[in-house]
């Protein structure tokens, strides 16, 4: 397909790679507790009968799998093999090992990568700290719309309001399936780009609260977030003024980083 071809000109054969994509990539969403065909169908917005032909066709290819008992469908053993075919995955994630090190030493809490991929939030990596009570709610790999969690509010505060505005229209369903209005996601956006960070007091598991920077790759838009989970004892608003310049520092240094190494990797091309 062109560059320049919209996605609704395209041809058949690429809408038809385009709705097994999407597919896909709400049945990898759904991790260890797979998805229902109904899950899939609302997720994706396609027909039922469109759903279950495409999903017949990544059976056959390995790429999905499904629970005979629950009906579930799961993601297949070819993902992980494709996964395993690519050397170097994540680049900035050995950029940011060193960093991931210093906030989880320095906080003792439980800290995150996670980068943008489309109109989602992927979690890379996590590194749990010294303190005893650790949140472990996300897992690497774990896949959510952006706008669901604290990373996904970071990076939308760090895009033009029209674009983060854009981003949240498009994952509306899915957001709703999830029990979530886009105007309180707004909300947060908006909250967030004010004060230059995302704060959940609230986590994914209850009694934990959650800090999110974003990361500004190569542009200045977010690509990646940097945040650090904790029982909310350990995060309180007071603390919040330790903990968030230090985050701050280090996002901005893995930016740096990461810059400096694609200027050398450019100048060694040409």
């Amino acid at each position: 397909m062109s560059a320049g071809l919209a996605p609704h000109d395209a041809p058949e054969g690429a809408q038809a790679i385009r709705r097994a994509m999407r597919i896909l990539r709400a049945v990898v969403a759904s991790q260890d507790g797979g998805a229902r065909l109904v899950d899939l169908v609302s997720a994706t917005e396609l027909s039922r009968p469109t759903v279950h032909r495409i999903l017949q066709v990544l059976m056959h290819e390995g790429a999905v799998e499904q629970d005979p008992s629950t009906r579930r469908y799961f993601a297949g053993p070819e993902i992980a093999l494709m996964g395993l075919a690519r050397g170097r995955r994540f680049p900035l994630l050995g950029i940011a090992q060193p960093n991931l090190r210093r906030v989880s030493e320095a906080l003792g809490d439980t800290v995150f990568l996670s980068v943008r991929r489309g109109h989602d939030s992927i979690a890379i990596e996590r590194l749990t700290g010294s303190y005893p009570l650790q949140v472990l709610a996300i897992a690497v790999g774990a896949r959510r719309p952006l706008g669901s969690g604290v990373s996904g509010v970071a990076m939308l505060s760090a895009l033009a309001s029209e674009d983060a505005r854009d981003l949240l229209a498009a994952n509306a369903t899915r957001l709703r399936l999830l029990g979530i209005a886009t105007t309180r996601v707004q909300a947060e956006v908006a909250l967030a780009r004010r004060l230059g960070y995302a704060f959940k007091p609230q986590g994914v598991v209850p009694g934990t609260s959650a800090v999110s920077v974003p990361i500004a790759l190569g542009d200045g838009a977010a690509q990646a977030a940097l945040s650090v989970a904790a029982v909310s004892a350990r995060l309180t608003r007071e603390r919040l003024g330790e903990v968030v310049p230090f985050l701050q520092a280090q996002a901005a240094d893995i930016a740096q980083r990461w810059q400096r190494s694609h200027r050398s990797a450019r100048a060694v091309a040409t």
